[in-house]
């Protein structure tokens, strides 16, 4: 069975300017569910994550200042949006579902969160709409449960996984790896165990040629327990923040070939959703369903 972490507290309450993008997140589970390819028992709601878990990735410090909304203003406008009690309850939401997703991922060899991405996210700083790293916290999670003994996280958003870079730049144990626009945001990058930076403009053919190149020899080198892969959609040509040229055939391709890489292999992965900024919400819908059709496709 496809388990999709979903709820209702992963697009509201937002600041008023930020609430269109977040809108794809009560839609994507509504247009599965029109389609049919999905039923209730699918969704399930994560409760928030425990402190002892948010603390295997991220400082004490930061996340206190979190909690308790004691964030200085100067690293709330680095996240891009005051701090709240709902906003912080929203992100502990996220990483829980991204850890839940894992154990219905070794059940049932995929599964999903309808927010997630959290990438931008340090240990101990906030960006980019983040201010935890969902797929970082669920990696360290695996690791210290010993539920997994190496782990392949592959970042195909737009953006780069820096957050996600930092955090895992002297674990062994963890990959990461990154294909992104070179000249987009965040502007000062971290070293990522393999980054692969795009020039503005890319278009079908280049980029897909580096997907299929590169994520069977990574899962062939690293040979990983567990693959996280975040499937950020804003590489679309029609992304107003993304500076690719994708077209909606070739990022649905893109995510069919990857999860028809880990299913080949037997490797279990969590897809958490990553960016989307189409002016049309349709089309950011849409490319999103896409992976899910994908994997309803391949798995089930």
């Amino acid at each position: 069975m496809l388990k999709i972490a979903f709820d209702p507290i992963y697009a509201h309450p937002l600041p008023e300017g930020h609430r269109f993008p977040m809108l794809k997140y009560e839609l994507i589970p509504q247009q599965l569910l029109y389609e049919g390819l999905i039923n209730e028992d699918n969704l399930f709601s994560p409760e928030p994550l425990d402190e002892e878990t948010i603390l295997l990735t991220h400082d004490k410090a930061y996340w206190e200042q979190l909690r308790n909304l004691t964030l200085p203003p100067k690293e709330q406008r680095r996240i891009g949006f005051p701090l709240t009690d709902r906003l912080v309850e929203r992100e502990i939401r996220i990483a829980k579902g991204t850890i839940d997703g894992c154990h219905y991922a070794y059940k049932y060899g995929v599964a999903f969160n309808v927010a997630g991405g959290t990438h931008h996210a340090g240990s101990n700083w906030g960006e980019g709409f983040c201010m935890l790293n969902d797929q970082a916290v669920a990696a360290n999670y695996l690791l210290n449960s010993k539920l997994a003994k190496s782990i392949l996280i592959i970042d195909l958003d737009v953006h780069q996984g820096n957050g996600t870079a930092k955090i895992f730049e002297d674990e062994p144990r963890v990959f990461t790896f990154s294909m992104h626009g070179d000249k987009n945001f965040p502007f000062r990058k971290e070293k990522s165990d393999l980054d692969i930076p795009l020039a503005d403009g890319v278009t079908d053919d280049e980029f897909l040629d580096n997907v299929y190149q590169t994520v069977p020899q990574l899962i062939n080198n690293q040979k990983p327990d567990f693959i996280f892969y975040l499937s950020g959609v804003d590489v679309l040509a029609s992304d107003k923040l993304g500076k690719l040229s994708l077209s909606k055939e070739a990022c649905k391709e893109r995510d069919h070939f990857v999860l028809e890489q880990c299913k080949n292999a037997g490797i279990p992965v969590q897809v958490s959703m990553g960016g989307g900024y189409s002016p049309q919400i349709k089309d950011i819908v849409d490319a999103h369903c896409n992976t899910y059709r994908a994997a309803l496709d391949l798995y089930f």
